[in-house]
């Protein structure tokens, strides 16, 4: 700070003496302007005015500037009467004027320190801290050194010559841009192709060209799945159909089970009201058992239907993963609720000797015999057993 003070304070002393005696020529930039009187191999003398000289050191210049040219110059010393003066330190002080907040420049990235990288615009310094580096959080800060990065200027220190700078906020407006020329391609209904980008608890990310879109797990397959990757994996192509748009594209809904035929389509005439079923226990909750009776298609087989006496806990009857068999009491296709038991009409438990003692005599009662021959069929039944 104490630099930048004095350099200050040597350019009001000199624009005051060129001043008073009428030969102070700025230029548009408003930077000190300087004719070039002489050049040696180790400067370049510059004229300020009738009695006003300074010198720039050669090594600030590719190739030797011609005798009597213009330059722009700012001070940065004074020795022996001369003003030591400066073309690159003008440059960075022109480039800093013509910079405002929010404009874009490139930068390379010429060092970097825990809270972010070191940049060098234009000549200037800059500064892009860790947070504004990428959409992510970045942890090899390293993996930057060397490389030109597009920025947006946020803040600027003209004293200093400083400024901070941010890549993400580039990064984002690129991001929505692209979300938004993808987005007025897209329609609720569509059916569309992408790629799985990142998978939670909740559902998988899909990227479908420059937007991404969230399949909720509820919405990946008409099967219960309990997470996203029991299906999908990071990097796989999927075909997916929006189910919803919103805020402007900001949100897209999308499925997959509903590409898939419907196994309720063709539950009520598969799983008819007294038909016996064999299936797997998926679920259990505190009121049941919840049993796949079809794939995609489970059905609740309530604590009362569990068994022929009261049930305390239905963990103790039946556990996940279990094969049982049950009987369809009833289908409704629009809820989706089908209600099971393991008792059968007389209440009985399916498989049973009790079951199987009423089945005979329904088929008993069933045929064409007279009622006493039904009954000494019956009885003979019970003498044979």
């Amino acid at each position: 700070m104490q630099s930048d003070s004095r350099a200050s304070s040597l350019r009001a002393a000199l624009e005051e003496e060129l001043r008073t005696t009428g030969s102070l020529r700025t230029s548009p930039s408003g930077l000190l302007l300087g004719q070039v009187v002489d050049v040696t191999s180790a400067d370049v003398v510059v004229e300020l005015g009738p009695r006003t000289s300074g010198i720039v050191p050669r090594d600030e210049f590719k190739a030797a500037p011609d005798i009597g040219k213009d330059l722009e110059v700012t001070v940065t010393g004074r020795e022996d009467g001369l003003w030591m003066l400066s073309v690159e330190a003008a440059r960075k002080l022109a480039t800093a004027a013509n910079l405002e907040v929010g404009s874009l420049v490139k930068g390379k990235v010429i060092g970097f320190n825990k809270g972010g990288l070191e940049l060098k615009v234009e000549g200037l310094d800059a500064f892009l801290p860790a947070s504004q580096i990428a959409m992510h959080h970045v942890e090899d800060l390293a993996a930057y050194a060397g490389e030109t990065l597009l920025c947006e200027v946020l803040e600027i220190d003209r004293d200093r010559n400083r400024i901070v700078l941010s890549r993400r906020a580039v990064l984002e407006a690129e991001a929505r841009r692209e979300r938004e020329h993808a987005g007025a391609a897209l329609t609720e209904g569509a059916i569309c192709r992408g790629k799985v980008t990142r998978i939670e608890p909740f559902g998988a990310f899909v990227d479908l060209g420059g937007i991404e879109g969230l399949l909720h797990v509820s919405n990946i397959s008409h099967q219960r799945v309990e997470h996203p990757e029991e299906k999908l994996a990071v990097g796989q192509d999927v075909e997916v159909q929006i189910l919803r748009i919103e805020e402007g594209g900001k949100r897209i809904g999308l499925g997959m089970k509903q590409l898939e035929t419907d196994p309720w389509d063709e539950a009520a005439e598969r799983l008819r009201p007294d038909s016996i079923v064999t299936g797997t226990v998926r679920r259990i909750a505190d009121y049941g058992a919840f049993v796949e009776v079809l794939p995609g298609i489970d059905g609740l087989l309530h604590v009362s239907q569990l068994g022929v006496g009261r049930v305390q806990r239905v963990g103790s009857v039946v556990s996940v993963g279990d094969e049982v068999t049950v009987r369809v009491i009833s289908v409704d296709p629009v809820a989706r609720r089908i209600s099971l038991s393991r008792l059968d009409p007389r209440g009985a438990l399916i498989g049973s000797e009790e079951a199987a003692a009423g089945e005979e005599i329904e088929e008993v009662l069933r045929s064409d015999s007279s009622i006493g021959t039904n009954l000494g069929a019956l009885f003979k039944k019970a003498l044979d057993k």
